[in-house]
């Protein structure tokens, strides 16, 4: 696993100018169950974390989440090496990795997404295929999750 992140960061930093830092995160592997307590654990109020833990998230399809609190990537219990589509998974929370690691700040948590979602599709792009075979997930799906709506 250390010898892919490096990997992953050094072709993050070549291609979208992201600090490369080889302090790589800890990576554990999860259950949806165990992904969905991290990402309420990290909301910002009393009233977000008993929204979310009332069902805000239900239906949401956990792949993976960086937890930047603990600098941990928690990767699907599922996840595989030899999946293109797992990797690229791997690449999208090592941009909020190394964002995180550079003290880089987006305007809203929504756009912290963006640059993760470019490097995603790159990434599968370079091994024949896309976000929206793999996930199913469209551009227009990436401009919704990618944007401040407030």
């Amino acid at each position: 696993m250390e010898m892919l992140l490096t990997v992953i960061v050094t072709w993050l930093s070549i291609n979208f100018a992201l600090p490369a830092t080889y302090e790589h995160p800890q990576v554990k592997f999860s259950d949806r169950v165990q992904m969905l307590a991290v990402r309420i654990a990290a909301l910002p109020d009393k009233e977000a974390r008993q929204a979310a833990a009332q069902g805000l998230f239900d239906g949401h399809n956990f792949h993976a989440l960086y937890d930047d609190a603990s600098n941990t990537i928690h990767l699907s219990e599922k996840w595989s090496a030899t999946s293109p589509a797992d990797v690229s998974v791997l690449v999208h929370e090592m941009v909020h990795h190394l964002q995180s690691a550079g003290g880089i700040i987006d305007e809203c948590a929504e756009a912290r997404e963006r640059l993760a979602y470019r490097a995603q599709a790159r990434w599968l792009e370079l091994l024949g295929t896309t976000l929206e075979a793999e996930f199913k997930v469209d551009p227009m799906t990436v401009f919704v999750r990618t944007n401040c709506w407030y």
